[in-house]
């Protein structure tokens, strides 16, 4: 455990090993990680390097082979599935590339999905809040089937901030976005960041997006390589 004025991310030399057909795959190698609250760091790095594993570790969807992972103050090695699942209920938002909805829920249900788990009576009430701030209060009662891909990740953004977590993890949350329609995402994402003071720790190939976050950190094969303040985007002449 850590104290509250501790970082919202600590990774202390975390390996990831998985078993193939070949042998052990060694997916992360060492990596150390320290992120404050509030902060937002953009994670980049070509495909198999490591990115999306780092995420689900920090997620707790995936167990560490080795090293220290400490989350929001809690530790998640050998914590029970049990554990891990209230961990997320009450600190971590996620949004991926895919919207991850449930297609048989409106909008305002899918919204409302993590609230009721939570226990809280006002959910649909707060569902309905959470999507006025991503511009859908229009689109209470839609079905994901009759949104658009981007009112989809704009539900899903709804979806991961409603709970107002201490950490919010995207991976290419505009993967499967045309570049306007991921632009507006964008947007939308930093936005909520920003209101609700989440920590994010945001995957992205777009140079550009990881410039917006106050670090980008480079991986390569297992490790991070670089850990750099991001670059601030030229003012529009």
């Amino acid at each position: 455990m850590i104290g509250d004025t501790g970082p919202v991310i600590r990774l202390q030399q975390v390996e990831l090993h998985l078993a193939s057909a070949e042998g052990q795959v060694n997916i992360l190698k060492g990596v150390d990680l320290e992120v404050t609250a509030g902060e937002a760091v953009g994670l980049v790095g070509p495909s198999g390097s490591g990115k999306s594993s780092t995420l689900m570790i920090l997620a707790g969807l995936e167990q560490a082979t080795g090293g220290e992972v400490v989350v929001a103050g809690h530790s998640l090695s050998g914590m029970s599935e049990d554990g891990l699942a209230v961990f997320r209920r009450d600190h971590v938002g996620i949004v991926f590339q895919a919207f991850h909805l449930v297609p048989t829920m409106t909008a305002l249900e899918n919204v409302a999905v993590p609230l009721e788990l939570a226990g809280q009576d006002d959910a649909f009430a707060e569902a309905e809040a959470g999507l006025g701030s991503v511009g859908l209060a229009h689109r209470l009662s839609h079905y994901p089937s009759q949104l658009s891909g981007g009112e989809q990740q704009r539900v899903a953004l709804a979806r991961a901030f409603v709970a107002r977590p201490t950490l919010l993890l995207a991976d290419e949350p505009t993967g499967n976005l045309d570049s306007e329609t991921g632009h507006q995402v964008i947007e939308v994402l930093f936005d909520l960041q920003r209101r609700h003071g989440s920590t994010l720790l945001l995957i992205t190939h777009d140079e550009e997006v990881a410039a917006r976050c106050d670090r980008v950190v480079r991986m390569h094969d297992g490790r991070i390589v670089a850990d750099t303040p991001a670059r601030a985007p030229e003012p529009v002449r």
